[in-house]
């Protein structure tokens, strides 16, 4: 199975510059909980709700005024499209994610793979008899 077969494609995007508040309204919005952000069409990072969260509420920014860029994660970590189910779980894996922006060739966000995504299909790394202690790395 390709990411692409499994994937949420219906993701909106966000520029770095806009205001905290703007991207409020864009996450109320979906369902998804997550935003990449964007500088100039190129991706440059991902914003969750909870960051949002945590940025205005917790440290007490004003959403009018602070950027995305102020509040996002700029590690992100990106798949192709095209790329087979098993490369994004191990992409999950390795870098100890819940989601992963999938791209396009040219590096265009086109969709989500969400952890959740990922569960709802059969196991397909492990092996019989494998154990399943890397699982918690998601709990």
């Amino acid at each position: 199975m390709r990411i692409s077969e499994l994937m949420t494609r219906d993701v909106q995007t966000i520029d770095a510059d806009e205001c905290l508040r703007s991207a409020a309204e864009r996450l109320g919005t979906s369902s998804l909980g997550t935003l990449p952000v964007t500088d100039h069409g190129r991706l440059v990072g991902l914003l969750t709700d909870s960051e949002l969260s945590l940025c205005s509420t917790v440290h007490g920014h004003d959403p009018d005024v602070t950027t995305v860029r102020e509040a996002m994660t700029a590690s992100l970590v990106t798949c192709p499209e095209d790329a087979p189910l098993e490369a994004g779980e191990r992409l999950m894996e390795e870098h100890h994610v819940s989601r992963l922006v999938v791209v396009d060739a040219e590096q265009h966000a086109v969709g989500l793979l969400l952890l959740d995504d990922v569960a709802s299909e059969p196991f397909t790394l492990l092996q019989p008899g494998e154990p399943l202690e890397h699982l918690s790395l998601y709990s």
